[in-house]
């Protein structure tokens, strides 16, 4: 302690001793200024003042050297050493001094070592973290199929099955899974099928029974009637009949009338009226279906009107099978155009776009085409998808008229809705624009016809030979001539000759 105390008295001394030596030369040389200043003016007899900032100078601070902390340095009230000093002399390096015990307040300021680290560590890097988990540990990033599911309402719990496309949960039972698969049920129906002819359908059914439930047999009584099997789907409704866990069943009654009568097997009731005033709506259905498609029209004609004075409104699909049926013979037009008059007559009226389609072109082979506009306009009013089915329809229908500006209109439409040509299509279009003689039309839907992949037909080279024809394109008319050749067709070139 008292080496150090000799030690900061012999420097200060030292430093005091140079103050001196250095103020006493500046006064020299600023009398020495004075007096150079005299003789240089000569005339003048005052000296001028300089300024206090010339007088007394200020020494520019020099930075710290690198490495020096001057918050740990003890402040003393030691005057600042000049530049020579500063320069001869290497400053310390910097260093925790520990205060003097003189019982003084200032003197009782103690630095804690973790302090005098965190208070170095800011001049030399980061400050230290205590020890543990020093990265954070980031969740997951989630699922690309929830990023890109699209928002939405979830799918409540009663159209699950429906959304899945009739696939059963995997956590069903098993009597759930097997009563509604239909390769189950169809594969069913081949077991019975296979059976010998003295054997009943029970020795198949019996082994499934736990499993089946209402609404699973109706789909193996419409199979054994595609395979022409009528007696086994009465067979397996009269064995339905004693389970009581799949009997009463609607649906399995008017599957069992549909098949049978489709196969002329139906004893058709004596009092078809009070028959339509007890059963339910769809045993009659399923009983006019089944006239319909084993060709009974007479009997499927009556039970309708029956049905109609009895004031039971049936699908409108049955009347658009049974106005599809009259309509292919033309004899019977007026039938037609009664069941045309009870369905507009509808105000719930339901029709699927190929119910819609059968009956428009129905009324174009009949020459009703205003009722085939207005089933068109009708079906887009009711906001669905119109196919390219319905467009060629109805552009036939006013080829046919010869409208063929309202034709065109419709052509525009179906490209518009970027609908694809099917062969049918393709054959309306070009007639329509060899109608309007409207070659380059012709020949770029011939074109994209090919393009397709679609082979011409007959009458569609009988049209092109017919545009070029009255264009006077003889070269290519022998071209056509010769692909229709080549595609085994043999046109008619006299006719169109004469024309």
């Amino acid at each position: 302690m008292i080496r150090s105390m000799d030690s900061g008295v012999s420097s200060s001394s030292l430093h005091s001793v140079a103050l001196v030596k250095s103020s006493l030369e500046r006064s020299s040389s600023l009398g020495n200024n004075v007096i150079s200043f005299r003789a240089n003016s000569g005339s003048r007899l005052y000296s001028k003042r300089l300024p206090k900032n010339l007088q007394y100078p200020r020494r520019s601070k020099l930075p710290p050297e690198f490495g020096t902390n001057l918050f740990l340095k003890k402040k003393t009230t030691d005057p600042e050493p000049s530049l020579t000093d500063s320069a001869d002399e290497e400053e310390p390096e910097a260093s925790f001094v520990e205060p003097e015990e003189d019982g003084t307040e200032e003197a009782g300021v103690v630095w804690e070592p973790d302090e005098v680290e965190a208070i170095s560590s800011l001049f030399q890097g980061r400050v230290p973290q205590k020890p543990g988990k020093l990265q954070r540990e980031r969740p997951l990033p989630l699922p690309l199929p929830y990023k890109l599911r699209p928002l939405g309402l979830p799918t409540s719990k009663k159209h699950i099955n429906l959304a899945s496309s009739g696939s059963v949960p995997p956590r069903a039972s098993v009597s759930k899974q097997v009563s509604r698969n239909p390769g189950f049920l169809i594969e069913l129906a081949r077991e019975i099928r296979n059976l010998p002819a003295q054997e009943n359908v029970s020795a198949v059914l019996d082994k499934w029974a736990c499993f089946l439930r209402k609404g699973s047999l109706p789909l193996t009584v419409r199979e054994l009637g595609h395979m022409g099997l009528p007696d086994r789907a009465l067979q397996t409704f009269s064995w339905a009949q004693k389970q009581g866990h799949l009997f009463p069943d609607d649906w399995l009654l008017a599957s069992v009338v549909e098949v049978l009568a489709k196969n002329h097997e139906l004893k058709v009731p004596i009092h078809l009226e009070k028959f339509a005033e007890l059963a339910s709506r769809g045993v009659i259905e399923a009983m006019v279906r089944g006239f319909i498609k084993g060709g009974s029209l007479n009997l499927a004609w009556k039970l309708l009107k029956v049905t109609k004075n009895c004031d039971r409104m049936l699908d409108s699909s049955v009347y658009a099978k049974m106005i599809l049926e009259l309509g292919k013979n033309p004899d019977k037009e007026m039938l037609v155009m009664q069941l045309l008059d009870e369905l507009a007559e509808r105000e719930d009226l339901n029709l699927s776009q190929q119910d819609c389609t059968a009956v428009m072109k129905v009324c174009v082979r009949l020459g009703k085409f205003e009722v085939a506009d207005s089933l068109f306009n009708w079906y887009r009013q009711s906001g669905r998808d119109i196919s390219v089915v319905m467009y060629t329809t109805l552009i036939h229908s006013r080829y046919i008229e010869k409208k063929y500006r309202e034709a065109m209109a419709l052509v525009w439409e179906m490209e518009g809705s970027d609908c694809l040509c099917d062969l049918p299509a393709y054959r309306v279009l070009i007639k329509l624009f060899v109608a309007m003689d409207d070659l380059p039309r012709a020949v770029r839907y011939f074109s994209k016809l090919k393009e397709a992949g679609f082979s011409p037909t007959y009458d569609i080279y009988q049209a092109l030979l017919k545009i070029y024809m009255a264009y006077g394109r003889i070269a290519k008319c022998k071209e056509v001539l010769k692909e229709a050749e080549m595609a085994g067709f043999k046109p008619d070139i006299e006719s169109l000759s004469r024309r």
